[in-house]
């Protein structure tokens, strides 16, 4: 059959040893949409939170890949290896000689802005190939320390080799390297035998759908069934400032044009932090896209292919 129009977001649960793009080809096939991407790759040895665009929504995956993120994380001590996770090779044994006030005290000091540096087993590109290329002929190639922030990394348990962590931190983190710069940290090495994301921006993990939900759905080829599990694209922006605006507006953005905001328009978005994306809606409520707002001026930064579309 023909691939359909669909337009939304599925928070779908990725299933462990499979990647991203692999469960967003199944998810696509499901659903017979013709077009779909996903907000933030997760390792095979990953399991969790994968938001899923379909559709119109894809124009605001960056706003997604941009937002913080949160992880329950197991790690094993005592034990070092070459990917920093369960797949790798093991480079380095040491004996565990720290306690968990130790610990604690080492999780603490790991929190806050930093930078850190990518790990070589990373998606990463050096020269046109991705990092994890270069990694698997042994090679090292410089890669810049990037700024991050830990906002949360708290211990859950420890029973003396393996623990348990939650951790919130900004876009670009990499959690593998997180651990494994706490075992370096602590004397004795480390690397993560479990990941699972939980919270990306707006999204928890409660929202979640996995791949066993939609199956019987596509089997019966209910697709009203299969749509009504998207959530509507602007909740992927959740939180930026709001712009109602008039037909006549929404033409001149269309054809490319800017708009002169009135004083009233202008004066209900001077409450945001930022004015460099502004979600736009029409006077009936409908999202159709975001713009940016300059010295009252309003400009187009993405807007929806509306005839995909009933506007009313």
């Amino acid at each position: 059959m023909a691939r359909r129009p669909v337009n939304g977001i599925l928070l779908l649960d990725k299933p462990l040893e499979v990647s991203s793009n692999g469960i967003l080809q199944r998810i696509r096939w499901l659903y017979q949409a013709e077009k779909a991407g996903h907000t933030g790759a997760l390792d095979p040895l990953a399991s969790g939170l994968l938001p899923i665009c379909f559709g119109e929504a894809t124009k605001f995956c960056q706003f997604l890949l941009d937002t913080d993120k949160t992880y329950e994380v197991t790690a094993r001590f005592g034990v070092r290896t070459d990917t920093s996770d369960a797949a790798g090779e093991v480079i380095s044994q040491k004996p565990i000689a720290f306690s968990q006030s130790e610990l604690e005290a080492a999780v603490v000091r790991a929190r806050g802005p930093q930078l850190q540096v990518p790990t070589m087993y990373s998606a990463l590109k050096y020269q046109g190939q991705p990092l994890y290329k270069y990694a698997r002929q042994g090679i090292t190639v410089p890669r810049e320390a990037r700024p991050i922030e830990i906002f949360k990394f708290d211990l859950l348990s420890f029973d003396g080799q393996d623990a348990r962590f939650v951790v919130h931190c900004s876009k670009g983190t990499y959690i593998r390297t997180l651990i494994d710069d706490l075992g370096e940290t602590l004397g004795c090495g480390a690397y993560v035998t479990a990941l699972r994301r939980i919270h990306v921006g707006p999204f928890n993990a409660s929202q979640m759908r996995t791949e066993a939900d939609l199956v019987p759905l596509n089997e019966r080829q209910d697709w009203a069934g299969l749509d009504a599990l998207l959530l509507p694209m602007d909740q992927a922006l959740l939180g930026l400032p709001e712009l109602i605006i008039t037909p006549i507006q929404h033409q001149r953005l269309v054809h490319g044009q800017t708009v002169v905001l009135s004083d009233t328009e202008f004066d209900s978005l001077q409450a945001a932090a930022t004015l460099d994306a502004v979600k736009l809606y029409t006077q009936t409520g409908q999202f159709i896209g975001i713009g940016a707002v300059a010295e009252q001026v309003l400009s187009v930064r993405r807007l929806l292919n509306t005839s995909q579309f009933q506007l009313s």
